[in-house]
């Protein structure tokens, strides 16, 4: 641990928003990894209950859907049903409204990792001229004719230390921002098909509660 703290110390004074940056990366990518590692494995099971339950009860889809409210998935099945019987338009509105509310939760945090994949390089470029400025400096101080080991060895470990930390974070930043990226890509496409197929149910059993209406209008 202390050799980890004296490697910290050598790389300067730009190790310090360095650090700050790494905490904000790794809490916010801790959240994120969270929040799909529920999403994912509960979401299956949350989509079968609903959808099998909505086949011969709304109502009962509907309790199904709002148990499971804590998940993207359970909140974009309820906001429909929630409106209980209403026009085949009005659900599907609420179906596309409930999905851009959570595909733009699904984005929340992107530009931040943006901004942290593009800034750490740039305090690791700053780090690296501010120890080779002192590598120069402590040359320039113990005189043309003399060799001072310690002075250029302490200059180029900080420029090291310092480029290799901003680029270590950079790349970090990235590998979690794609991560994301891709995982959202693919909870769009299946939120998508999940909410073609609750429309489609709640449309058949819209088309089968009208049915008796039209008939006894008929036999008149």
């Amino acid at each position: 641990m202390t050799r980890i703290f004296d490697v910290f110390l050598a790389g300067g004074l730009v190790m310090y928003p360095l650090l700050a940056l790494s905490v904000v990366t790794f809490a916010y990518a801790v959240e994120r990894i969270w929040y799909w590692f529920k999403l994912i494995f509960q979401e299956k099971q949350v989509v079968h209950e609903v959808l099998t339950a909505a086949k011969t009860d709304l109502d009962k889809a509907l309790s199904f859907a709002e148990r499971s409210e804590g998940l993207a998935i359970g909140r974009v099945l309820a906001a429909p049903l929630k409106l209980k019987l209403t026009s085949p338009e009005t659900f599907h509105l609420a179906l596309v409204a409930a999905l851009d509310r959570e595909f733009i939760e699904m984005r929340r945090g992107d530009k931040l990792l943006e901004s942290i994949a593009a800034v750490a390089p740039l305090c690791g470029i700053v780090g690296t001229a501010n120890g080779l400025i002192t590598v120069f400096y402590n040359l320039k101080s113990a005189g043309a004719d003399s060799t001072n080991v310690q002075a250029v060895t302490s200059g180029i470990g900080q420029a090291l230390i310092a480029s290799g930390a901003g680029i270590s974070l950079a790349v970090a930043a990235f590998v979690f921002l794609r991560t994301f990226i891709i995982l959202r890509a693919q909870q769009m496409d299946y939120f998508s098909k999940v909410s073609s197929e609750l429309e489609l149910i709640y449309l058949h059993s819209l088309n089968q509660q009208m049915q008796p209406k039209v008939i006894s209008q008929d036999s008149y």
